[in-house]
């Protein structure tokens, strides 16, 4: 069990049909990041009482051209907030391996994908469809 976390493109919330554009698992820092972003739109999809501590879990939030703009600006200088949680994982900033070999102190573990994940945002947007992001724990 862990934090997974997916970024996918669909027509809206409500269409079935859906493109998956990225998958993470435990990028705590990027979590942080789009819980944030989900406070800041007044915290859009909650059900009221499905979740009484009112955690960002299994609540798709929309990424529009300008969040993505944000996004970019924060992988690009590493400032994707510290964020931790039981299933969360070490921070992402840091790494290890499945064999315990570190990726390396400062380092970025997740910068290529989240650079991968916001040209294809862009692209699916520019294409008409619109970007969620989503996770479950």
């Amino acid at each position: 069990m862990g934090l997974d976390q997916y970024a996918y493109a669909k027509a809206s919330l409500e269409a079935e049909e859906s493109e998956e554009i990225a998958y993470w698992r435990k990028h705590n820092r990027l979590q942080g990041w789009m819980e944030q972003l989900w406070e800041d739109k007044g915290k859009p999809n909650l059900l009221e009482g499905s979740n009484p501590i009112g955690d960002f879990n299994c609540i798709p939030v929309e990424l529009t051209l300008s969040d993505i703009e944000q996004l970019e600006a924060h992988v690009q200088h590493k400032a994707l907030p510290e964020t931790q949680g039981f299933f969360f994982g070490g921070d992402s900033f840091t790494w290890e391996d499945d064999d315990g070999n570190a990726f390396g102190e400062n380092d970025y573990y997740h910068k290529e994908q989240d650079l991968e994940f916001i040209a294809n945002a862009r692209q699916a947007i520019k294409d008409g469809k619109k970007v969620f992001y989503n996770c479950w724990w």
